[in-house]
């Protein structure tokens, strides 16, 4: 058997992605380790982490005796790492109106970011994937990593995504316009590529680092100028048939709702009709404030300061939010829902009264209505998580850099 044929047997490949999952779980092992995790033979363990080590994928580190560890006996147990700089792993947030790109190594940790605007409007898919391609060289090379180290790129998308990557003309082509073809135009370099629902993207970063960790159920609730989803369910993000289980279109059918608008759209246009109608106090900052400044964190923050006419737009937003919750709440059964996306941190104006009015309409228990903590940059977070679970589940068909 050829060492290429002794790497793809069967037994072999399940031993080693057994090696490799020790290596994905701590920061350090021994072959003791992973023969109490797996089972499996010492003289076997030690062969494929040489093989891993000769592969990129670990590292060997000073025995535990090196190290400082004191033994009484016997000889010192080597010890691995999985090597966090053999790749890297790209998440990017292509949004309407910019698009952040993020390098992390193989450990998750962020090595740089870069941001660039694109025309919210343009309809011309090469020039959205040149300002992708720009945001990203970008962020390699403030992070000193070079293209061939990119390990997965995993990218979000105002819109539904197949299996593929690929997204319907629907919304008045919008949908297309947001998802020009990434798929291919990456895994046109030799990268692995995903292309997935930025609120989708936006649940799985708030299960791995923020207000959705240790809920089996919970939705990001993601708003700007829009409100999308992302479900979790049992532990399982849900996509549904074509990837657009998230899309809220129903919410135009709901009372109370009507539309798909979101909080950053709103209490912008709210605040505008206010300030044109006249119905604010001179000294309100909604009458005061530039024109172009006049958005959603002004609002809640003349609202937290106590201004009657911010009071009275976070009062109606609060209303409206707490009937979009309890149709969501209602048809999962969740135990949470996170309000995510940049405008989350400026929220609690809102989420009391929300809290307060979710709980008069929906069946108890209703969902717990928190905020993430995570910020603007949820959705990268979510993407280059998605990135790690790629190169996790399929590394033995990846070529790590070497030492």
């Amino acid at each position: 058997m050829t060492e290429t044929e002794d790497r793809t047997h069967p037994q072999r490949r399940a031993n080693a992605a057994a090696v490799l999952d020790r290596a994905w779980d701590c920061a350090a092992f021994t072959a003791s380790d992973v023969i109490a995790a797996t089972g499996l033979t010492r003289s076997t363990v030690i062969a494929l982490c040489d093989e891993l080590v000769d592969r990129g994928w670990l590292a060997e580190l000073p025995n535990a005796r090196a190290a400082g560890s004191e033994y009484r006996k016997g000889r010192p147990a080597r010890r691995y790492e999985l090597r966090a700089d053999a790749g890297t792993v790209l998440g990017v947030d292509a949004g309407q109106h910019c698009i952040t790109a993020t390098a992390a190594d193989l450990r998750g940790r962020e090595l740089a970011r870069a941001h660039r605007d694109v025309d919210p409007d343009g309809d011309d898919p090469a020039a959205r994937l040149a300002v992708a391609d720009a945001t990203i060289a970008e962020a390699l090379d403030r992070a000193g990593a070079l293209p061939e180290s990119v390990l997965c790129i995993t990218v979000g998308v105002p819109a539904p995504t197949d299996l593929d990557g690929a997204s319907p003309e629907g919304e008045r082509r919008f949908w297309a316009r947001m998802n020009p073809g990434y798929a291919a135009h990456f895994r046109g370099r030799g990268w692995r590529t995903e292309v997935e629902n930025d609120a989708n993207l936006a649940a799985l970063a708030e299960g791995a680092h923020g207000a959705g960790a240790g809920a089996s159920s919970y939705i990001a609730l993601v708003s700007g100028e829009r409100f999308g989803a992302g479900y979790v369910v049992d532990g399982h993000l849900v996509r549904g048939r074509s990837g657009a289980a998230g899309e809220l279109r129903l919410l135009t059918l709901v009372e109370g709702v009507g539309s798909t608008h979101g909080i950053g759209n709103l209490l912008r246009r709210w605040a505008l009709e206010a300030r044109a109608a006249g119905t604010a106090d001179s000294g309100s900052p909604i009458m005061t404030a530039p024109a172009e400044s006049l958005g959603a964190e002004l609002v809640l923050a003349a609202a937290a300061a106590g201004d009657p006419a911010a009071l009275g737009l976070a009062e109606r937003m609060a209303e409206r939010l707490a009937r979009i919750c309890a149709v969501l709440g209602g048809l999962l059964d969740v135990e949470r829902i996170v309000l995510a996306g940049a405008v989350a941190a400026s929220l609690d104006p809102v989420l009391k009264r929300a809290a307060e009015r979710l709980g008069e309409l929906a069946h108890p228990p209703g969902p717990e209505l928190v905020a993430s903590t995570l910020g603007g940059g949820v959705v990268s977070l979510g993407a280059v998580a998605r990135a790690l679970e790629v190169v996790r589940s399929d590394a033995l068909d990846l070529e790590p850099l070497r030492p």
